[in-house]
């Protein structure tokens, strides 16, 4: 029965990193019916302490990235999405999925910010001058640093991760 689990959430990761991508946005209108499905899924199969362990994944979910998203670097559909895997999973599985999240991330943004247009010259020209002793006065924009990204696709990607650190493979 896990792997109707396992289904279901690459579906959902799917389509939200599809509409992350193309409208920066995680639609209510697939977290929501996902989530009341995850729910009665585990309440038909686990009884109230399924349900119990479904929702306790879902606030842990939500609480991971909560700090982020009252911060204003994080979208509300970026929090839900995780409250959401939680739900479908767990707890134990969405910390885990976290740490990779986290990583993914990172490795996105120092991307999306060394590809921006000029940047990588910018590093050039900066440590070329300093090693002749030359100091620039001109750096890296504040433009390049502020840049944004959909966060649904290093949550998709820290998902599959775990689940294949976990032992999932392909049907």
């Amino acid at each position: 029965m896990a792997a109707v689990i396992d289904i279901f959430l690459i579906l959902v990761l799917v389509i939200c990193v599809a509409t992350d991508i193309k409208s920066r946005k995680i639609y209510n209108k697939v977290i929501y019916p996902s989530l009341l499905a995850a729910f009665i899924y585990h309440l038909a199969t686990g009884g109230w302490e399924g349900l119990s362990h479904s929702f306790i994944g879902f606030l842990i979910g939500m609480g991971l990235l909560f700090i982020p998203y009252a911060l204003g670097g994080m979208g509300a559909g970026d929090v839900k999405l995780l409250g959401l895997i939680g739900a479908l999973k767990g707890g134990t599985f969405v910390f885990h999925s976290f740490l990779y999240i986290a990583l993914a991330g990172a490795v996105m943004a120092l991307a999306v910010i060394l590809f921006r247009k000029g940047v990588l010259k910018s590093l050039y020209y900066t440590f070329a001058s300093r090693k002749s002793g030359v100091k620039l006065t001109e750096g890296i924009s504040r433009g390049s640093l502020k840049a944004t990204y959909p966060y649904g696709v290093p949550i998709a990607a820290g998902v599959v991760i775990t689940l294949f650190v976990n032992g999932w493979t392909f049907l």
